[in-house]
């Protein structure tokens, strides 16, 4: 008996990645919808129900880390994969804390995403191969992570001030007011015990969560 096709959630705010995406996925599985931002994603994940939903992390709005938080916390039995450039084992801690199934980063092969994708369906964890060696080595190391005392909210406006954003345009892309996102960025710093921007955004760089090479603001 054939099996039935999986139905899959979309979530990339690139519109041309999302294509690619559906191509290559529809025929063993059905890509139900797609959503570009955390909002949406969070609203057609309750409209669809979809078996897996692939998550990007790099989405404006509340943020691919916090979505995924506010999707587990209205269903805790969603199966979310996270389908990210990102490699950097805070950024993969975060998302498992978080309560993803699995991770694959986008220098993988499609295969890889689909194997992720049919793996969590089956209530398997998935992890690629870079992701897999890159968690193994932390841990081998003992290297504890250093944003583990942020909350998923606060790990996505950490990235933002680690980029450059000033306080005013994240408050525009989060849609929470500019003291309050003041106020949060007052609190990352003394959990990170970090003085100044700079050693924000150096601390950043050394654990992988922007580039170094970053456009100046």
């Amino acid at each position: 008996m054939k099996p039935q096709p999986l139905r899959v959630l979309l979530v990339d705010d690139h519109a041309v990645v999302r294509g690619g995406l559906r191509r290559f996925l529809e025929g063993p599985n059905v890509v139900c919808a797609e959503a570009a931002s955390g909002e949406e994603a969070y609203a057609l994940q309750s409209e669809f129900a979809p078996d897996v939903t692939v998550l990007d992390l790099a989405l404006s709005g509340i943020g691919g880390i916090e979505t995924l938080r506010k999707i587990l916390a209205r269903d805790g039995d969603a199966k979310v994969l996270v389908f990210s450039m990102h490699d950097s084992p805070s950024f993969v801690q975060q998302a498992l804390r978080a309560g993803a199934r699995g991770y694959v980063t986008k220098a993988s092969t499609p295969d890889v995403l689909v194997q992720g994708i049919e793996a969590i369906a089956a209530s398997r964890r998935f992890l690629s191969n870079d992701i897999a060696q890159s968690v193994a080595w932390s841990s081998i190391k003992g290297m504890p992570d250093p944003l583990a005392c942020l909350t998923p909210r606060e790990f996505d406006l950490f990235r933002m001030f680690a980029d450059g954003k000033s306080i005013d345009e994240i408050a525009a892309i989060t849609n929470l007011s500019s003291k309050t996102v003041g106020n949060y960025q007052t609190s990352i710093r003394q959990k990170l015990q970090l003085g100044t921007s700079a050693e924000l955004v150096r601390l950043a760089i050394k654990l992988g969560v922007v580039s170094a090479d970053r456009p100046s603001s």
